[in-house]
């Protein structure tokens, strides 16, 4: 697994370049509290890769803390894409699991003028589609719901800590499934 804020990489794929056909990215930053949960549970999802799962050749797990163009940008040349991140929606207690499609996601960003780093991830795949690049058609988003995500501290809330088993299973389970639960 590695981590790649800035990845430099064009809007298209290498033509000779075979590359795993799902990426798994743990979004968030781990050094400010439940925010980190997406990394952790990636984590999870690669130490399982590691000892085996079937068809693991064709995934590939990386942490970020970057979303909108960045995570556009990481996301080209890939099939499917399923992005791991805290979520704060106030309608759930913390440690709550959900899973949809990103176009299920609020597009908060939708209507506003916004700098190009403050893109949403919505916003920025219609944006790299635009231009041609070659980005998943499915995008899955298995959230956990949280409260604090400014916190510094490398340690989860015990509610969010608790999701962190289910959240790395509903991954797998999509992963075998090819598609949310």
């Amino acid at each position: 697994m590695t981590s790649n804020p800035s990845s430099g990489r064009s809007l298209q794929p290498d033509a000779g370049f075979t590359q795993p056909k799902t990426l798994i990215v743990g979004l968030g930053n781990p050094i400010l509290g439940d925010d980190g949960v997406g990394w952790r549970i990636a984590e999870r999802v690669q130490a399982r890769l590691v000892a085996g799962l079937e068809g693991a050749a064709d995934l590939e797990v990386d942490c970020l803390a970057l979303g909108g163009l960045s995570l556009m940008e990481r996301l080209v040349g890939y099939q499917r894409a399923i992005i791991i991140d805290a979520i704060t929606t106030r309608q759930h207690p913390p440690g709550t699991l959900a899973c949809f499609p990103l176009e299920a996601l609020p597009d908060h960003a939708a209507g506003h003028t916004t700098a190009a780093h403050d893109t949403s991830l919505k916003t920025a795949i219609a944006v790299g589609r635009s231009m041609g690049a070659s980005l998943p058609e499915m995008i899955i988003i298995v959230a956990v719901e949280t409260e604090q995500v400014y916190n510094f501290s490398e340690e989860l809330s015990p509610e969010v800590a608790a999701a962190i088993t289910p959240a790395e299973q509903m991954v797998l389970d999509i992963i075998r499934q090819g598609g949310p639960p």
